[in-house]
Protein backbone atom coordinates (compact mmCIF):
# COMPACT_ATOMS: atom_id res chain seq x y z
CA UNK A 1 0.00 0.00 0.00
CA UNK A 2 1.52 3.85 -1.02
CA UNK A 3 2.36 5.89 2.10
CA UNK A 4 0.47 8.87 2.30
CA UNK A 5 1.68 12.45 3.81
CA UNK A 6 0.80 14.00 7.07
CA UNK A 7 -1.27 16.39 5.81
CA UNK A 8 -3.45 13.48 3.67
CA UNK A 9 -3.83 11.67 6.90
CA UNK A 10 -5.19 14.49 8.81
CA UNK A 11 -7.46 15.15 5.99
CA UNK A 12 -8.59 11.83 6.00
CA UNK A 13 -9.01 11.69 9.88
CA UNK A 14 -12.15 14.53 8.85
CA UNK A 15 -14.17 12.94 6.37
CA UNK A 16 -16.90 11.03 7.33
CA UNK A 17 -17.22 7.29 7.56
CA UNK A 18 -20.73 6.86 6.73
CA UNK A 19 -22.24 7.64 2.84
CA UNK A 20 -23.06 11.23 2.53
CA UNK A 21 -25.95 12.79 0.23
CA UNK A 22 -24.01 14.26 -2.83
CA UNK A 23 -23.87 17.60 -1.31
CA UNK A 24 -22.83 16.42 1.99
CA UNK A 25 -19.98 14.86 -0.34
CA UNK A 26 -18.98 17.83 -2.02
CA UNK A 27 -18.23 20.15 1.18
CA UNK A 28 -16.67 16.92 2.93
CA UNK A 29 -14.11 17.04 -0.11
CA UNK A 30 -13.60 20.87 -0.10
CA UNK A 31 -12.99 20.78 3.68
CA UNK A 32 -10.75 17.82 3.02
CA UNK A 33 -8.33 19.63 0.24
CA UNK A 34 -5.20 20.90 0.88
CA UNK A 35 -3.31 21.43 -2.05
CA UNK A 36 -2.13 24.87 -3.31
CA UNK A 37 -3.54 24.27 -6.56
CA UNK A 38 -6.98 23.97 -8.34
CA UNK A 39 -7.62 20.45 -7.79
CA UNK A 40 -9.74 18.30 -9.98
CA UNK A 41 -12.94 16.75 -8.46
CA UNK A 42 -13.11 13.39 -9.73
CA UNK A 43 -16.39 10.84 -9.33
CA UNK A 44 -14.83 6.80 -8.70
CA UNK A 45 -17.99 4.39 -9.32
CA UNK A 46 -18.17 0.74 -8.09
CA UNK A 47 -20.94 -1.10 -10.36
CA UNK A 48 -22.70 -4.45 -10.16
CA UNK A 49 -21.42 -5.70 -13.75
CA UNK A 50 -18.42 -8.04 -14.65
CA UNK A 51 -16.14 -6.25 -17.16
CA UNK A 52 -15.19 -10.02 -18.12
CA UNK A 53 -18.66 -10.51 -20.14
CA UNK A 54 -18.26 -8.11 -23.05
CA UNK A 55 -22.32 -7.84 -22.44
CA UNK A 56 -21.66 -6.24 -19.32
CA UNK A 57 -19.23 -3.87 -20.46
CA UNK A 58 -20.72 -0.31 -19.36
CA UNK A 59 -19.14 2.77 -21.98
CA UNK A 60 -20.59 6.09 -22.86
CA UNK A 61 -20.10 9.08 -22.82
CA UNK A 62 -21.66 12.71 -21.46
CA UNK A 63 -21.46 16.14 -22.01
CA UNK A 64 -21.00 18.01 -18.15
CA UNK A 65 -23.44 20.92 -18.14
CA UNK A 66 -20.20 22.75 -16.66
CA UNK A 67 -17.57 21.30 -18.59
CA UNK A 68 -14.48 19.61 -16.60
CA UNK A 69 -12.24 23.29 -15.73
CA UNK A 70 -9.92 21.76 -18.93
CA UNK A 71 -10.16 22.35 -22.23
CA UNK A 72 -8.84 19.26 -24.41
CA UNK A 73 -6.36 19.83 -27.14
CA UNK A 74 -8.61 17.97 -30.00
CA UNK A 75 -7.11 16.38 -33.32
CA UNK A 76 -8.97 15.75 -36.05
CA UNK A 77 -7.90 13.12 -39.02
CA UNK A 78 -9.93 14.18 -42.02
CA UNK A 79 -9.58 14.73 -45.64
CA UNK A 80 -11.02 17.38 -47.81
CA UNK A 81 -14.04 20.04 -46.47
CA UNK A 82 -14.33 18.13 -43.16
CA UNK A 83 -10.82 19.45 -42.77
CA UNK A 84 -11.88 23.08 -42.76
CA UNK A 85 -14.83 22.27 -41.02
CA UNK A 86 -12.87 20.74 -38.11
CA UNK A 87 -10.54 24.32 -38.15
CA UNK A 88 -13.62 26.15 -38.11
CA UNK A 89 -14.90 24.39 -34.72
CA UNK A 90 -12.05 24.73 -33.19
CA UNK A 91 -9.86 21.92 -33.58
CA UNK A 92 -6.40 22.27 -32.51
CA UNK A 93 -5.03 20.26 -35.03
CA UNK A 94 -6.24 18.89 -38.50
CA UNK A 95 -4.80 16.53 -41.38
CA UNK A 96 -4.96 12.90 -42.63
CA UNK A 97 -2.55 10.11 -43.31
CA UNK A 98 0.67 12.67 -42.36
CA UNK A 99 -0.63 13.03 -38.83
CA UNK A 100 -1.07 9.57 -38.27
CA UNK A 101 2.52 9.24 -39.70
CA UNK A 102 4.01 11.94 -37.11
CA UNK A 103 2.65 9.89 -34.79
CA UNK A 104 4.02 6.42 -35.08
CA UNK A 105 7.70 8.30 -36.64
CA UNK A 106 7.66 10.53 -33.64
CA UNK A 107 5.42 9.86 -30.76
CA UNK A 108 3.58 12.67 -31.26
CA UNK A 109 0.85 13.26 -28.80
CA UNK A 110 0.58 16.97 -28.33
CA UNK A 111 -3.54 15.88 -27.92
CA UNK A 112 -6.23 14.87 -25.31
CA UNK A 113 -8.80 13.62 -27.59
CA UNK A 114 -9.11 12.48 -31.00
CA UNK A 115 -12.40 12.41 -33.44
CA UNK A 116 -11.48 10.65 -37.28
CA UNK A 117 -14.23 10.82 -40.06
CA UNK A 118 -14.91 6.53 -41.00
CA UNK A 119 -13.24 6.71 -44.19
CA UNK A 120 -10.04 7.89 -42.29
CA UNK A 121 -10.07 4.81 -39.92
CA UNK A 122 -8.04 2.30 -41.78
CA UNK A 123 -4.94 4.63 -41.29
CA UNK A 124 -5.74 5.58 -38.03
CA UNK A 125 -6.00 1.69 -36.98
CA UNK A 126 -2.03 1.74 -37.58
CA UNK A 127 -2.18 3.65 -34.19
CA UNK A 128 -4.11 1.26 -32.31
CA UNK A 129 -1.21 0.35 -30.01
CA UNK A 130 -0.16 4.33 -29.09
CA UNK A 131 -3.62 5.33 -28.95
CA UNK A 132 -5.73 2.52 -27.41
CA UNK A 133 -3.70 2.14 -23.99
CA UNK A 134 -3.49 5.90 -23.74
CA UNK A 135 -7.78 6.34 -24.09
CA UNK A 136 -7.55 7.99 -27.63
CA UNK A 137 -8.24 5.97 -30.07
CA UNK A 138 -11.75 7.08 -31.79
CA UNK A 139 -14.81 4.83 -31.36
CA UNK A 140 -18.40 4.98 -33.05
CA UNK A 141 -19.88 4.51 -29.48
CA UNK A 142 -18.05 7.63 -28.09
CA UNK A 143 -19.16 9.73 -31.17
CA UNK A 144 -15.65 10.52 -31.94
CA UNK A 145 -15.62 8.34 -35.45
CA UNK A 146 -18.26 10.21 -37.67
CA UNK A 147 -18.54 12.45 -40.17
CA UNK A 148 -19.80 15.32 -38.37
CA UNK A 149 -16.61 16.49 -37.21
CA UNK A 150 -17.92 19.79 -36.33
CA UNK A 151 -20.03 18.77 -33.47
CA UNK A 152 -17.64 16.23 -32.25
CA UNK A 153 -14.81 18.78 -31.57
CA UNK A 154 -17.50 21.25 -30.25
CA UNK A 155 -18.62 18.19 -27.99
CA UNK A 156 -14.97 17.32 -26.38
CA UNK A 157 -14.54 21.39 -26.57
CA UNK A 158 -17.30 21.92 -24.33
CA UNK A 159 -16.82 19.57 -21.45
CA UNK A 160 -17.15 15.46 -23.07
CA UNK A 161 -16.44 12.73 -20.86
CA UNK A 162 -15.99 9.45 -21.39
CA UNK A 163 -16.88 6.64 -18.48
CA UNK A 164 -15.55 3.16 -18.86
CA UNK A 165 -15.33 0.40 -16.17
CA UNK A 166 -12.12 -0.86 -15.49
CA UNK A 167 -11.49 -4.19 -14.81
CA UNK A 168 -12.18 -4.07 -11.38
CA UNK A 169 -15.84 -2.86 -12.35
CA UNK A 170 -14.72 1.31 -11.23
CA UNK A 171 -15.24 4.12 -13.29
CA UNK A 172 -13.18 7.23 -12.83
CA UNK A 173 -14.17 10.17 -14.53
CA UNK A 174 -13.32 14.18 -13.33
CA UNK A 175 -16.01 16.24 -12.48
CA UNK A 176 -14.56 19.53 -12.50
CA UNK A 177 -12.42 21.98 -10.57
CA UNK A 178 -12.65 22.77 -6.68
CA UNK A 179 -13.08 26.28 -8.30
CA UNK A 180 -16.70 25.30 -9.54
CA UNK A 181 -19.26 25.94 -7.33
CA UNK A 182 -21.20 23.48 -5.25
CA UNK A 183 -24.49 23.44 -7.88
CA UNK A 184 -22.01 22.61 -10.60
CA UNK A 185 -20.48 20.18 -9.24
CA UNK A 186 -23.91 18.57 -8.28
CA UNK A 187 -25.05 19.40 -11.77
CA UNK A 188 -22.09 17.32 -13.17
CA UNK A 189 -22.32 14.57 -10.73
CA UNK A 190 -25.92 14.00 -11.59
CA UNK A 191 -25.29 14.04 -14.96
CA UNK A 192 -22.74 11.69 -15.26
CA UNK A 193 -25.17 9.06 -13.47
CA UNK A 194 -27.97 9.57 -15.02
CA UNK A 195 -25.93 8.67 -18.26
CA UNK A 196 -24.03 5.97 -16.23
CA UNK A 197 -27.48 4.48 -15.32
CA UNK A 198 -28.67 4.62 -18.75
CA UNK A 199 -25.54 2.45 -19.76
CA UNK A 200 -26.49 0.00 -17.39
CA UNK A 201 -26.41 -3.60 -19.61
CA UNK A 202 -29.56 -5.56 -19.87
CA UNK A 203 -27.52 -8.49 -18.49
CA UNK A 204 -26.76 -7.15 -15.33
CA UNK A 205 -28.05 -8.80 -12.51
CA UNK A 206 -28.88 -7.41 -9.03
CA UNK A 207 -27.45 -4.06 -7.53
CA UNK A 208 -26.25 -1.42 -10.09
CA UNK A 209 -24.64 1.42 -8.31
CA UNK A 210 -22.27 -0.62 -5.28
CA UNK A 211 -20.59 2.57 -4.28
CA UNK A 212 -19.61 6.06 -5.51
CA UNK A 213 -16.75 8.42 -4.09
CA UNK A 214 -15.84 11.81 -4.50
CA UNK A 215 -12.52 13.06 -3.95
CA UNK A 216 -10.21 16.06 -4.61
CA UNK A 217 -6.77 15.24 -6.52
CA UNK A 218 -4.56 14.44 -3.93
CA UNK A 219 -7.57 14.20 -1.02
CA UNK A 220 -9.23 11.25 0.76
CA UNK A 221 -11.95 10.00 -0.98
CA UNK A 222 -15.64 10.74 0.64
CA UNK A 223 -18.42 7.91 0.45
CA UNK A 224 -21.93 8.96 -1.68
CA UNK A 225 -24.76 7.60 -0.59
CA UNK A 226 -25.85 5.56 -4.01
CA UNK A 227 -29.54 5.23 -3.17
CA UNK A 228 -30.01 9.14 -2.94
CA UNK A 229 -27.99 9.47 -6.37
CA UNK A 230 -30.47 6.66 -7.99
CA UNK A 231 -33.24 8.40 -6.36
CA UNK A 232 -32.65 11.85 -7.70
CA UNK A 233 -31.90 10.28 -11.49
Amino acid sequence: MPRHGKKYDTAKKGVPEERQPIEGAIRAVRNAAFAKFDETVEIHMRLGVNPKHADQMVRGTVVLPHGTGTTKRVLVIAGGEKLKEAEGAGADYVGGSELVKKIQEEGWLDFEAVVATPDMMREVGKLGKILGPRGLMPNPKTGTVTFEVAQAVQEVKAGKVEFRVDKTAIIHVPLGKLSFNDEQLQDNAMALVQAVVRAKPATAKGKYLISIHLASTMGPGVPVDPVSMEAAV
